[in-house]
């Protein structure tokens, strides 16, 4: 499996591809892939960083695990692939949408769209084994993505991080408070959201908000 991943993160993560985890990781996917079922597909495995370049990125989204199911995951956080149902908390996300900025419910649940203007979509482990969740936690996949997270907060300034849910408020610790924005609720799993911790958030007024008015950065059209 080669690390098919863009030009402009490779010098903030090249010393990552050459620690030991990261090959031992490397070769438990390659494995998986062969003899299992797996998700996304190969050439799909690194799209959050293909499609929302190192230099571009202003919103960071966390997501824990790729979807399980058959033809769903695209390698970006809460994305489906065109065409696909929407799961549970990607219709919450968009409900959230809709009525926080007034857009139309939509019909497509791809959010390509997003990384291309500079969301990174990032899920804590990059591959799953189909009809398995969390099937790939524990090889080295979040030991990567914190690198990721790290080298973002190090390195850049003004980025909105969305941290929706426990697992993804723990990355607070590795995130630069001075540098970057922050902002935090329930996750819109429906577990979480029917518990009132997702809707009314606000998350999508307040980041665009910030990008406009504080970071001065197109904001994201949504």
């Amino acid at each position: 499996m080669d690390i098919k991943i863009h030009e402009s993160w490779k010098p903030h993560l090249v010393e990552e591809f050459n620690k030991p985890y990261f090959k031992d990781l490397i070769n438990f996917v390659k494995c998986e892939y062969k003899n299992k079922k797996c998700f996304p597909p190969g050439n799909e495995i690194f799209n959050a960083f293909n499609h929302c370049h190192f230099n571009d990125v202003k919103v960071v989204i966390i997501g824990q695990d790729p979807y399980h199911g058959e033809g769903q995951a695209n390698g970006l956080c809460f994305s489906v692939n065109d065409t696909v149902p929407h799961p549970p908390s990607l219709i919450n996300i968009f409900k959230e949408i809709e009525s926080d900025l007034g857009i139309k419910y939509p019909k497509n649940g791809n959010l390509l769209r997003w990384a291309k203007q500079g969301v990174l979509l990032l899920n804590a482990t990059l591959t799953v084994r189909a009809h398995e969740a969390g099937s790939h936690q524990k090889k080295g996949w979040e030991e990567f993505t914190n690198a990721v997270i790290k080298v973002l907060s190090n390195n850049k300034n003004g980025i909105v991080f969305l941290l929706w849910g426990g697992f993804a408020k723990k990355k607070m610790k590795i995130i630069d408070n001075n540098k970057h924005y922050i902002l935090t609720s329930g996750h819109p799993s429906p577990l979480s959201a029917n518990r009132g911790y997702w809707f009314g958030n606000k998350h999508f007024s307040e980041t665009n908000a910030i990008l406009g008015e504080q970071v001065k950065r197109d904001v994201i059209d949504w």
